[in-house]
């Protein structure tokens, strides 16, 4: 097809479809509350003091800085569109044999600039909101670099005018045709390279050897010729307005001040084609010093068409390819870490991504699995850290399950004596310590004491200093171990029990009328052959409980000598005790007569119960009170429906107010309701009683306070809104049979140590802390992480680095108590350049999103956001000005491992907790909020940026998983399925000119048209296809922590909204920016900084 080609009639696709006027998408496929058809506000969110422009005819002011207005808009021919869309043909994100088949005009009209001032000229829509005012970008990046540090001479690539252009609606920027940000070493398709008339060629300079991108159109006047598309809901009417020839701004300095990003972002202008690759890996031409860049223009702007001073012609814009790419960074890291193992003798190693699968070798330091770092070469003195602004912290997850291949930490038993520690700072042994005076004494590495090597633990040196037993000893060569901990490390110095398990069942109304109950019962009695056992133990030693509740309690024996179970009520919630102690919690295999009778006597008991309210509570107080008469840790595990209104202590009321939303109370939305819960779990953690909390809420449930109880014992919450058997039970089940089938350690105590200059001062994650060094977890899983922050306290050495020893205590679900140990060497310096080339992002970012969910309980929101976005440029500014060689204020320049930086940073700043869309409830805030809180760095990297894989793109026989393409809706094209993943959410989306064959290899329907949207599961069907889409799908789910549910979205459908929320790099429905504004308004923010 020819790219001059008309397009074909009909809606584009990425444009409001005339059935779906206004509508929005409910987290469960709901229609939510409609949106009114207002323009977009300003950048992120509607902004006080957004000016209109003045009326037409009225004159307005020089801009008195800044770059000059262009006197012309860059013409395309008249018959092409400049803005291209993927039509029927496969998806461009590569350079493609094949020419591309345009967007249709309606999505975005690009009219040749006329010569005469334009009069009330006709257009198709209405223009997209007022033209831009002061409040947009009026700076513009003409050029970027990448380097790693030390950075090399930079090539200028500078500015020229600003080029007029006009955002597409839909957060889209046409014209990306290339597979990653690097543009391949290819010539693009003839028909796509003709450069604009009166464009200017690209003159190759000497190539810079720091990658440099192309420059932006990051905020020019906006012509009158383009119309943008009607918001949904806006009426298309006669011809717009007139305006002048440039809409030019007021100067900057006159604009209330602002510390958010600025408004509805200037767009990009029409499609390029791919830059090529030069020999150094630079992005974009190499161009010579554009003319007139520099202080305030002159001259006043010239409105009228007449010629004014001779122009350069406009730079071409940022294009969405030649900007870093994450799919990009993680293929790099993939074909350059996967295959070799990573061996961690070595101090202060960066690993390999978290995308990336490799084996590990411990040979000293604790494996990137069990702790993960923002940066492995921290700086030697405070003020250094000040200046970079990069948060040293630590991501922790003691007790990671790891891959079959690796060894899981060697259990040591050093029998009565216990392990060797330090005398003063207490830390245990490990590679690091130093053994002195022939191996009698040895020196600490973390306080420097000399310390007695008891007389059963020594050993002689060999001529390097090492002892004789170094690798016969885990804990002298290993960076992680276990210990098997004395009498002395226990309660009450009492050898613990082993754990319990207590299934507390809400039979209201509500549960047994969705069917909840019945489902449950049913499967607990196969659920409970399952219970977690150490090692190769024939059944497990974790004895079960049974309770039921509304707005009282029942309690049931279940002792094995009973022919019947024996059902105890406690109506007197206000003062909760167990009213039976013997034959409550029991052994499974003992009592399996008793609880299976008693699990199918539950369903019918309450069958046809019309008791709605719930307590809450009291349910919670008498688990613990079960675990606490029993002497031993265990968990509860709750399944719960409603706000519990019912009279006992923790009523709660119902306060959810959309009202509240962007003021400052928006914060007391996430704070419990009550210190009641807080109280409450500060017991359950001194009795070892972790909960885990299965939610199934038809509407308000009050997540932010229930929440605090698993979230202070160190248990987990699971939330299934409207549940209904038929859709939601695989989901449920999967979480449940896993969440009762792990590993857990209870009763934890968890100590950070590091060595002298740097000491742990801020923590995150799902614990309690009494104290200021000691995190509390009634129970800790696999799936869990502990986030540490450190700070200075003294100087630290570049020849000793810096030791991190993180100590677990807990009790294994044998009733073992253990101790495990792992230990971490960075590296210190005293060059700025080491520590941004030691960075890792993912880490930081990881860091970074727990910082912000955290604040949001004392802050609003907005200074949230403006915390985050200064914190990042204030990182890459000290980049810039220590780091970089010197070079063009106009240039973007990013350290190498910190350039998805921003396209990160942006995912966070658009998420549900910082920037909610009108159809995100208060419920689903807290309660990602509290996910995001224990996540690990695996899990944060694909919930802000989803994985979309194209489905039909490599060979059925091919079994490797496809390609990963960009989060952006430019990169779908409509004759292809994709799956998009984010750990949380899984969808199908296939498009609306998918080949016959597909859809009935996947759907067994015959055309696109008889494909069930909202679909969550696909049939089973004996194809090669078929079977590659599911095994892709299993595949994905064994990788998460949690159970995806599916959703088949068809293209256009009205669940679509829902999907395109999770295309994190284009501009979201609620004002969040696309990828590449945001880039442009990091510059401005660093720019801003840097003078």
């Amino acid at each position: 097809m020819n790219v001059n080609q008309p397009a074909p009639p009909g809606v584009p696709y990425g444009q409001p479809q005339p059935g779906y006027t206004g509508f929005q998408s409910n987290y469960g496929g709901q229609p939510g509350p409609m949106i009114p058809p207002s323009p977009y506000g300003a950048y992120n969110g509607p902004m006080p003091g957004y000016q209109q422009l003045p009326p037409p005819g009225m004159p307005r002011a020089p801009p008195s800085s800044g770059t000059p207005p262009a006197s012309t808009t860059a013409r395309v021919p008249s018959g092409q569109s400049a803005y291209g869309q993927f039509g029927q043909g496969d998806v461009q994100n590569g350079p493609s044999s094949t020419v591309q088949m345009q967007r249709p005009p309606v999505s975005q009209p690009f009219v040749p600039a006329p010569v005469a001032p334009l009069v009330n000229q006709p257009a198709t829509f209405q223009p997209y909101g007022p033209p831009p005012t002061s409040s947009q970008l009026t700076t513009q990046m003409a050029g970027m670099q990448i380097s790693g540090p030390p950075a090399p001479p930079a090539s200028g690539l500078t500015y020229g005018p600003p080029p007029t252009s006009m955002a597409s609606a839909s957060g889209n920027f046409p014209g990306s045709n290339l597979y990653s940000s690097y543009p391949q070493n290819l010539a693009p398709p003839t028909s796509l390279a003709q450069p604009h008339p009166g464009a200017q060629t690209p003159q190759h300079s000497a190539p810079p050897q720091a990658s440099s991108f192309p420059p932006s159109a990051a905020g020019g006047p906006r012509p009158p010729s383009i119309a943008g598309p009607s918001i949904p809901g806006q009426n298309f009417g006669g011809p717009p307005v007139s305006q002048s020839n440039h809409a030019s701004s007021p100067p900057p300095q006159a604009q209330p001040p602002m510390s958010g990003p600025p408004g509805p972002p200037p767009p990009m202008h029409s499609s390029q084609p791919g830059y090529q690759l030069q020999q150094n890996g630079s992005f974009g031409p190499a161009r010579g010093t554009q003319p007139n860049y520099g202080g305030a223009y002159s001259g006043a702007p010239n409105f009228a068409s007449q010629p004014g001073p001779p122009q350069p012609p406009p730079p071409k814009r940022l294009d969405p390819d030649s900007i870093p790419s994450p799919i990009q960074v993680i293929e790099d890291d993939r074909n350059n870490r996967g295959s070799e193992p990573f061996v961690t003798a070595a101090r202060g190693q960066v690993p390999p991504l978290v995308t990336t699968n490799f084996l590990v070798k411990d040979q000293g330091n604790a494996s990137p699995r069990y702790i993960r770092c923002t940066s492995y070469n921290i700086p030697c003195t405070s003020d250094m850290a000040k200046q970079a602004q990069v948060p040293l912290a630590a991501v922790i997850k003691p007790l990671a399950r790891l891959p079959p291949e690796e060894a899981s930490p060697y259990v040591v038993d050093h029998g009565e004596a216990g392990p060797v520690r330090c005398n003063r700072c207490k830390a245990y042994m490990c590679p690091f310590m130093q053994f002195i005076e022939g191996g009698r004494r040895f020196q600490c590495c973390f306080c420097s004491c000399v310390t007695e090597v008891p007389p059963q633990y020594f050993q002689h040196l060999d001529h390097t200093g090492k002892r004789v037993d170094f690798y016969d000893r885990p804990e002298l060569s290993l960076g992680s171990y276990e210990f098997l901990a004395t009498v002395d490390y226990c309660k009450n110095n009492k050898f613990p029990h082993p754990p319990a398990f207590i299934f507390m069942i809400d039979v209201s109304y509500n549960a047994v009328r969705s069917g909840l109950v019945k489902l449950l019962c049913e499967e607990l009695k196969s659920l409970l052959d399952f219970l977690p056992r150490e090692g190769g133990a024939e059944e497990s030693a974790v004895r079960v409980g049974f309770v039921t509740y509304n707005k009282v309690l029942h309690f049931y024996n279940v002792k094995s000598s009973l022919a019947q179970p024996q059902m105890m009520v406690v109506s007197d919630v206000a003062d909760m005790f167990v009213p039976l102690l013997d034959g409550f919690l029991v052994n499974v295999n003992e009592s399996r007569t008793v609880i299976t009778s008693l699990l199918d006597q539950i369903p019918e008991m309450f069958a046809d119960t019309r008791e709605t309210e719930t307590v809450f509570a009291p349910v919670v107080q008498a688990g613990m009170e079960a675990l606490k008469a029993a002497e031993c840790p265990g968990k509860l595990f709750l399944f719960h429906t409603s706000l519990p209104i019912a009279e006992a202590p923790g009523k709660l009321k119902n306060r959810d107010d959309r009202k509240l939303l962007n003021t400052d109370k928006e914060k007391t939305l996430f704070q419990p309701q009550t210190g009641f819960y807080q109280s409450l779990a500060k017991e359950c953690v001194a009795q070892g009683c972790c909960v885990d909390l299965f939610l199934f809420p038809n509407q308000y449930v009050d997540v932010a306070t229930l929440g605090v109880v698993p979230h202070h014992t160190g248990g987990s919450i699971y939330k299934y809104a409207c549940f209904q058997v038929e859709s939601d039970q695989e989901r449920f089940l999967s979480d449940l049979r896993r969440d009762v089938q792990k590993d857990v350690g209870f009763d934890a105590v968890m100590r950070v140590r590091t060595s002298t200059g740097i000491r742990a001062t801020d923590f995150f994650g799902a614990f309690y802390m009494s104290n200021t060094t000691d995190v509390e977890l009634a129970g800790l899983d696999g799936d869990k992480t502990v986030t540490v922050e450190f700070k200075h306290d003294d100087r630290l050495s570049e020849d000793s680095g810096a030791l991190i020893q993180c100590a677990l205590l807990y009790t294994s679900c044998a009733g073992q108590r253990r101790l495990r140990i792992h230990n971490l060497s960075l590296n210190c310096c005293t060059q700025l350049a080491d520590l941004y080339r030691n960075c890792e992002t993912d880490t930081l970012i990881n860091y970074l999103a727990k910082f912000a969910y955290r604040g949001v309980l004392s802050s609003p929101v907005k200074t949230v956001r403006d915390a985050l976005i200064s914190q990042c440029a204030q990182i890459l500014a000290c980049y810039r000005k220590n780091c970089a060689s010197p070079s063009s204020a106009g240039q973007l320049i990013l350290p190498e491992c910190m350039k998805l930086l921003p396209v990160y940073l942006n995912c966070v700043l658009k998420s549900d907790v910082l920037q909610p869309g009108a159809e995100v409830t208060t419920d689903d805030r807290a309660y990602v909020r509290q996910l995001v809180t224990s996540m690990d760095v695996a899990e944060t990297n694909v919930f802000f940026y989803p994985r979309l894989l194209p489905l039909t793109k490599v060979p059925v026989e091919n079994n490797a998983e496809p390609p990963a393409v960009r989060a952006s809706e430019e990169r779908l094209s409509k004759g292809d399925v994709y799956l998009l993943e984010n750990g949380l959410n899984l969808f199908l989306w296939v498009g609306a000119s998918v080949q016959q064959s597909v859809v009935q290899s996947l759907f067994s329907v015959p055309s696109f048209s008889q494909i069930n949207s909202g679909l969550s599961a696909l049939p089973v069907l004996e194809n090669p296809l078929s079977k590659r889409v599911r095994d892709l799908i299993d595949g994905f789910r064994a990788q998460r922590s949690r159970y995806m549910k599916l959703i088949v979205v068809k293209q256009e459908d009205k669940l679509e909204m829902l999907f395109k929320h999770f295309l994190v790099e284009d501009k979201s429905l609620n004002g969040g920016a696309s990828y590449v504004d945001f880039l442009c308004h990091m510059h401005k923010e660093i720019r801003q900084l840097l003078s």
